[in-house]
């Protein structure tokens, strides 16, 4: 499991600039990710509204399959940086929580820079598709809704990831040259009992405080 890092002790040479803008970044992902979570909510009212509709009125929302397949690319990429941020993303760590220090810094730094690499890509292919769909006038089927401002998402969504890895790397990199620093804006792997203790502490935090005061 893994969590955002944050510094716990200070630091001789402190990266203030890297942190500001961390947390500036954190701010729009916080945004996008606002934005995600809203599309599916209302996508879920709407469908409530279709069934509905056809079932007692046997009037169906008009082009509720057009809104549904251009919102996908809304709920699906909008929260991506931020669940990079935060380390919620599924990864294999096998290997990585048996090392430690300077070898998994390393080992998360190559990871992230593949990842990058990988983002770019689509995000360079992604903007292609938005380029020829705004240029043709690309719509849908049913109520001709224009196709170029989901996939526009795509890009920017994307975009955005790419800079939340290259935060990382730059986060990971600090540590590859001196390990004893505080992990910064780095997701840092947990073991079971570390999991299961911040698990607790988030829904009894206020109860073990005020057990702790008795």
């Amino acid at each position: 499991m893994t969590s955002h890092g944050t510094a716990v002790r200070p630091e001789p040479d402190r990266p203030n600039t890297y942190i500001k803008f961390d947390g500036a970044l954190a701010h729009v992902e916080n945004a996008f990710n606002l934005v995600a979570a809203s599309s599916i909510l209302i996508l879920m009212l709407m469908a409530v509204a279709q069934v509905i509709g056809r079932l007692t009125l046997n009037m169906p929302v008009p082009g509720f399959i057009d809104i549904t397949e251009q919102a996908m690319a809304v709920f699906a990429f909008c929260g991506v940086a931020y669940c990079q941020r935060v380390g919620g993303h599924i990864r294999m760590e096998m290997v990585l929580g048996k090392i430690h220090g300077r070898p998994l810094w390393i080992a998360e730094l190559f990871g992230v820079l593949l990842i990058a690499v990988v983002v770019a890509l689509l995000a360079w292919g992604s903007w292609y598709h938005f380029d020829r769909s705004f240029a043709i006038g690309d719509s849908t089927m049913d109520i001709r809704l224009p196709t170029w401002p989901s996939k526009l998402v795509v890009p920017v969504a994307l975009g955005l990831l790419f800079l939340r890895l290259m935060l990382q790397a730059y986060g990971y990199l600090r540590l590859v040259i001196d390990p004893s620093r505080d992990p910064i804006g780095v997701p840092i792997i947990h073991d079971v009992e570390e999991t299961a203790q911040h698990e607790i502490e988030e829904v009894f935090g206020d109860d073990i405080e005020a057990g702790d005061s008795k």
